[in-house]
């Protein structure tokens, strides 16, 4: 039995008690400093000073910074809640027997589109650098989106290398 060749950002998968490789699965996720949680206790925070200066400020009588640090706070909320909703943003690449499975998560919504392996082609949609164009069967989707421009084209040799078997 030969042992499957090496890949950078593959990674193999068992879906059987035995452990055998059943596939390969490609997770390109967006690279966020701050998960959700984290996320929103920041804001807590932030929203928890921000109130007890502006009550320090209404209590010695200047009654307009309340009102405008509330403001301020609504506005940062609504910039975090569109962070945190794209925070979970990514592609998921999965090659499982015949089929090509190609999922992209952005802003909540998921779409997932399937290919045959057999009639597949992965090319880079422009030049170098440029985006991943997964076409076939008369659909096309474009990944790539949360890599490194230089590293989009060993990204696209490695799914084509995975495709032809080798």
């Amino acid at each position: 039995m030969s042992t499957p060749p090496p890949y950078r950002f593959a990674t193999a998968y068992s879906s059987d008690e035995e452990g055998r490789c059943a596939g390969l699965r490609w997770t390109l996720r967006r690279n966020c400093s701050l998960s959700p949680g984290q996320l929103l206790r920041f804001y807590l925070g932030v929203c928890a000073v921000s109130l007890v200066i502006a009550g320090g400020f209404w209590f010695m009588g200047a009654t307009l910074v309340l009102p405008f640090a509330s403001v301020e706070i609504a506005v940062l909320g609504a910039a975090l809640l569109i962070y945190a909703r794209h925070a979970g943003d990514g592609e998921t690449i999965i090659l499982q027997g015949p089929m090509l499975v190609v999922e992209r998560d952005h802003g909540g919504a998921t779409e997932r589109t399937e290919f045959s392996r057999d009639w597949v082609r992965v090319e880079p949609s422009g030049g170098d650098g440029s985006l991943i164009e997964v076409s076939g069967q008369g659909r096309r989707v474009v990944v790539g989106r949360h890599l490194r421009p230089e590293l989009r084209p060993a990204l696209a040799r490695e799914i084509r290398m995975a495709l032809r078997g080798a």
